[in-house]
């Protein structure tokens, strides 16, 4: 074996660093390791996908009775990871997965699915990909968040359209602190997210549980002054 390989779970480590000659070696020895998980919970495949080995992650996909869904410590699977990645870099290991079965509708045990990684991370493409492949954006997780709070918060326009396109998400819904996504994208100084929820039917009159409108959390006169003045152009009524 590799000297300079973990001892204990030399497969893991290749696969975390992209070594795919180095997995494809041990594999081919021992095709088992593939499914013994480390001493953080994780498989190999878990790794490789965590750092956007693809070349690995073909490899151990085609491992026989590969299964896609088994979760690691935090009760993420590898499609979740995947679609956490910055940038959609993971695009291509979340098409692998899903030829390969990946059950979209599985949560982390915080209560998050794959949509709401990869919308956390501002990936459109993979927003798309999990959409038709029917990912649900109606899950809310164990703060009573949608896909839709957390396309608001990071204020991504173009995910939010995606999201309520078709009524796929209750746009006036709240989390657990009383939270609409209008409250998100105002808190978070994204006027333009505002707007565009403004406009498809948010309702600005809805309180948090504080007893606060979304409008109360704006955070600068400059958002303050975008969100007033485009309001009143665009015809919308804030109270």
């Amino acid at each position: 074996m590799d000297p300079t390989l973990n001892a204990k779970f030399p497969l893991h480590e290749a696969a975390r660093e992209g070594r795919t000659q180095v997995v494809e070696s041990l594999l081919s020895t021992n095709p088992k390791a593939a499914s013994i998980k480390d001493d953080d919970d994780r498989l190999p495949i878990h790794w490789a996908v965590a750092n956007n080995r693809l070349a690995v992650v073909e490899l151990l996909v085609a491992v026989k009775n590969f299964d896609p869904d088994v979760e690691d410590g935090s009760g993420w699977t590898s499609l979740m990871i995947a679609a956490s990645l910055k940038e959609a870099a993971g695009d291509p290991i979340i098409d692998l997965l899903l030829r390969k079965g990946a059950d979209v509708s599985i949560k982390s045990s915080s209560g998050q699915n794959a949509l709401h990684f990869a919308t956390s991370k501002a990936n459109i493409s993979t927003v798309r990909t999990l959409i038709a492949n029917k990912c649900s954006a109606r899950v809310k997780d164990i703060r009573g968040q949608l896909p839709l709070h957390r396309a608001a918060a990071v204020g991504s326009v173009p995910i939010l359209k995606i999201l309520l396109e078709e009524g796929k998400s209750p746009i006036n819904a709240t989390d657990g602190d009383g939270f609409t996504a209008l409250h998100h994208a105002v808190s978070e100084g994204h006027g333009d997210a505002a707007i565009l929820l403004l406009k498809a039917g948010a309702e600005a009159d809805k309180r948090d549980n504080e007893g606060r409108l979304a409008v109360d959390y704006i955070p600068d006169d400059k958002v303050k002054q975008y969100i007033l003045q485009t309001a009143e152009r665009e015809g919308i009524e804030l109270p």
